[in-house]
């Protein structure tokens, strides 16, 4: 199965967004308190398996700790087949230079990703889509490469389950590729 990695900065709804995916409300912790999440929580959707990475940025912990979680974050994407990895910033900002790094950090290791802008509940219909452009420019990429949703009341839930749903035919194919190329040999 493909592993899908969640990564973003403390408190931008991790947690709140697996629970939306799962239509559960407590299959993952959320808190209010940033820097919750401490270790590589997985969950087995089925079809995927999604991995919540510790946040980076803004936590109440000591700085030992914050060298912790991306030394954990650090041995992950080193040690895992990683299919994708999705990136939440908040839509309300302008995505942080933690945010940027990880960006960065995923064009240099060539890890595919999407961005997903959550919290889209808090901002007006209409100032959604402009807010996903800035956010888009900031980070270099396109509006095609951010999808923005809510927890709250769903919004961009469908757009998102595609984009998983395409991860998973990818990711399957390329499998199956890799089998039958093993098959010929």
């Amino acid at each position: 199965m493909p592993i899908i990695a969640i990564c973003g900065k403390s408190n931008v709804g991790k947690s709140s967004l697996i629970n939306m995916l799962a239509n559960r409300k407590k299959l993952a912790r959320t808190s209010v308190t940033p820097g919750r999440t401490r270790l590589v929580n997985y969950f087995d959707f089925g079809s995927f398996i999604l991995a919540d990475l510790p946040g980076y940025g803004f936590a109440k912990v000591s700085k030992q700790e914050k060298l912790e979680w991306g030394k954990i974050m650090e041995q992950f994407f080193q040690e895992t087949k990683v299919a994708h990895c999705i990136s939440l910033v908040d839509v309300r900002h302008n995505p942080t230079a933690d945010d940027v790094d990880m960006i960065n950090y995923f064009h240099t290791y060539a890890f595919p990703f999407t961005v997903v802008a959550t919290k889209c509940d808090k901002l007006g219909k209409s100032k959604i889509k402009p807010q996903l452009k800035v956010i888009a420019n900031y980070l270099t990429l396109t509006e095609g490469d951010i999808i923005g949703v809510s927890s709250e009341n769903g919004y961009g839930k469908d757009n998102l389950l595609n984009k998983l749903e395409h991860i998973i035919t990818v990711f399957n194919e390329q499998n199956l590729d890799n089998e039958n190329k093993t098959d010929d040999e």
